[in-house]
């Protein structure tokens, strides 16, 4: 999970979000795309937004495009952020802004938001998922830091 104090200002876990970057009509998604797990799921729902012409943005945590999201890039590393109608989320609800974008995943945005589901799903998120992949994004992190072996 990622705690509360490392969220931005007006950001935490399971709630909405303040207003952090000007509305747009767009929505936005920022990822890691150096993380092979969240890569295959973004790059999938990239490849069906452009056939879809839906008007959903992909930014890599790794590039300028950070800049604009006002995230460090280790919170950023922590979990999924969707920002749609000037409204940054994150985690679960993030995934269900996303999924409520585009056609073919609104079912699985429905039954992920129901009441229990949804609770049950962010725990799952919050407390195993994404810390167990943040944690294999720093042992790559390290393993690329790391002089080679002669």
């Amino acid at each position: 999970m990622c705690p509360a104090s490392s969220l931005p200002v007006g950001l935490h876990a399971g709630k909405t979000y303040l207003p952090i970057m000007e509305n747009s009509t767009q929505t936005s998604v920022l990822y890691n795309a150096t993380c092979p797990v969240c890569n295959f799921e973004i790059q999938h729902y990239a490849k069906y937004a452009g056939a879809k012409g839906l008007p959903i943005r992909f930014d890599d945590l790794n590039s300028d495009a950070r800049d604009g999201w006002g995230l460090d890039a280790d919170t950023a590393a922590r979990r999924l952020y969707v920002l749609h109608e000037g409204q940054l989320t994150s985690g679960i609800p993030a995934f269900l802004v996303l999924w409520a974008q585009m056609p073919r995943y609104r079912w699985l945005e429905r039954v992920v938001g129901l009441p229990g589901v949804r609770q049950v799903a962010s725990v799952a998120y919050d407390h195993v998922l994404a810390p167990a992949i943040y944690r294999w994004h720093l042992r790559r992190l390290r393993r690329q830091a790391a002089p080679a072996n002669d």
